[in-house]
């Protein structure tokens, strides 16, 4: 996708793309509202193309062909759809599983298959019946991040629950891909030294290594 149609599907900030902030919690709160705000802001037809480029971008991820177990997301708030690149995984015979917050707030990954229907958890979020298989992170090839905010450096603004840094923290397993909106991108995400690093961010635009990642 070329910037000039991409730059129709989210409003970046006068005169610059990116911003930076300072104080941590402030600045992350502050850059979380904002942002949010920018992918809730696209109306249905640049949200549905954005999701089918998503796609493109990640079928470029090296490690994606040899992959067979993947943790992804079910959108919501205006995040990059993963509606299509589930069904891609799915026609690769690609093993999918979601996260599922577990009592002490951390996530383990439940398989997803075809006929599951996801099941609402105490904050409302879907994930796979109770029953389904359960997954250490250790042992996934890729995990799927939902992303706020993000740059290139391969940090990663997240809704502020700390589920992934918690439950990621000292990863030397599965690469970790955020997926975002290409607007979503600022010059520097405030970190605290518990944040997680990614190593790709997969685009509506583009696929993206991490220099920090």
């Amino acid at each position: 996708m070329n910037h000039r149609v991409q730059g129709q599907f989210c409003q970046r900030y006068s005169g610059n793309p990116f911003f930076t902030m300072t104080d941590s919690h402030s600045s992350k709160a502050a850059l979380r509202r904002d942002l949010r705000q920018r992918r809730q802001d696209l109306d249905p037809a640049a949200q549905h193309a954005a999701a089918h480029a998503l796609v493109r971008s990640v079928l470029t991820l090296p490690g994606w062909t040899q992959a067979q177990n993947i943790a992804l997301y079910l959108a919501r708030d205006g995040e990059i759809d993963t509606a299509a690149l589930a069904s891609a995984a799915r026609d690769a015979a690609k093993h999918l599983f979601l996260p599922v917050i577990r009592a002490d707030n951390s996530l383990v990954f439940a398989r997803w298959d075809t006929d599951d229907l996801p099941v609402a958890n105490r904050f409302h979020i879907p994930e796979p019946p109770s029953g389904a298989e359960r997954c250490p992170a250790a042992e996934l090839d890729i995990i799927f991040l939902p992303v706020v905010g993000w740059d290139i450096h391969g940090g990663r603004l997240g809704m502020g629950g700390g589920y992934y840094d918690r439950s990621l923290t000292g990863n030397r397993g599965p690469l970790l891909v955020g997926l975002a909106h290409e607007c979503q991108q600022v010059e520097q995400i405030p970190r605290d030294s518990w944040d997680i690093s990614l190593d790709y961010i997969a685009t509506d635009s583009a696929l993206h290594c991490c220099s920090g990642g």
